[in-house]
């Protein structure tokens, strides 16, 4: 449930995506760094925004670098670190091991289940440095568990668990902006829940696996349902976001909000309707 919110990389200046590119790379490096290279294995562009977000709220001091590493051989990447790079790779590890043992546990694909052990000793130390958040996500994700094998469809339901799981990681301090934050990955983390159900809502039809949509898929108006379900999310997500005195990446940010996400919808949209998609995802990786 993650690579949802991309940049729209032909809106961007070159400077901005050079920019982008190097936190992405810098959050792919305190992977490696902290938790080895399955840790790497985790990284994902959902974090990379809040990487960037927090950043420019807090006016985090970057060590920037450039180096060549074993995905780019052959030429050198710039790559920004800062201390919200640390704790967003830690983040990113309890939420990729969670995501792991719940789809083991859902789904029982032996993929995860290999991977969830693999990392268990990483989320070890992850959650040692953040006990709370730990436990907060760990008790959101069971009762989410919970809703989905009650088979109720409930559609803000569920969302709303996974958005206070989101919440949760985007409040970095207990400080002013604490409010702003906690709304911002709230809705964004409801966005993602849903665009999520949307695009494997044939899927599950044909498994019988949980997807709140199940009930209204069928009906003529479906589609136009969803977006403007969608659209109530990112409205309140940027509404908040709006409201943080955000300057130096402010312009790549509004990029992914207001533009980025609606890449990967598009892609859904083709998906669900039968049409060749448009991979954003592959694009961006063999650039980045």
């Amino acid at each position: 449930m993650f690579g949802y919110v991309l940049v729209n990389k032909p809106e961007l200046k070159i400077r901005e995506f050079e920019t982008y590119r190097s936190y992405y790379c810098g959050l792919c490096h305190k992977l490696k760094e902290n938790y080895g290279t399955f840790g790497r294995m985790m990284l994902n562009y959902d974090t990379t925004f809040l990487v960037m977000l927090l950043s420019d709220l807090y006016d985090a001091e970057d060590k920037e670098e450039c180096s060549r590493c074993l995905i780019h051989p052959t030429r050198k990447h710039c790559h920004r670190q800062n201390e919200i790079t640390e704790y967003c790779a830690d983040m990113c590890m309890l939420l990729s091991y969670y995501k792991c043992v719940d789809d083991w546990n859902d789904e029982k694909k032996l993929s995860k289940g290999v991977m969830a052990r693999i990392l268990k000793r990483k989320y070890a130390k992850a959650r040692e440095k953040y006990p709370e958040k730990a436990e907060f996500i760990e008790g959101r994700l069971n009762m989410l568990s919970i809703v989905e094998s009650s088979k109720i469809t409930h559609i803000d339901r569920a969302a709303r668990i996974f958005g206070e799981i989101m919440a949760q990681v985007f409040v970095y301090r207990d400080d002013i902006w604490k409010d702003d934050l906690y709304k911002v990955g709230f809705y964004l983390g409801k966005y993602i829940y849903l665009l999520d159900a949307y695009e494997d809502v044939e899927k599950d039809l044909k498994s019988g696996a949980y997807n709140p949509f199940k009930e209204i898929c069928k009906n003529e108006d479906f589609e136009k349902q969803v977006l403007k379900l969608l659209l109530l999310m990112i409205s309140e997500c940027t509404d908040a976001f709006e409201r943080l005195p955000l300057v130096e990446h402010v312009e790549i940010l509004r990029n992914i909000l207001y533009s980025g996400v609606w890449v990967r919808f598009g892609k859904a949209k083709a998906a669900v309707n039968g049409q060749e998609p448009v991979s954003m995802e592959k694009e961006l990786e063999e650039e980045i």
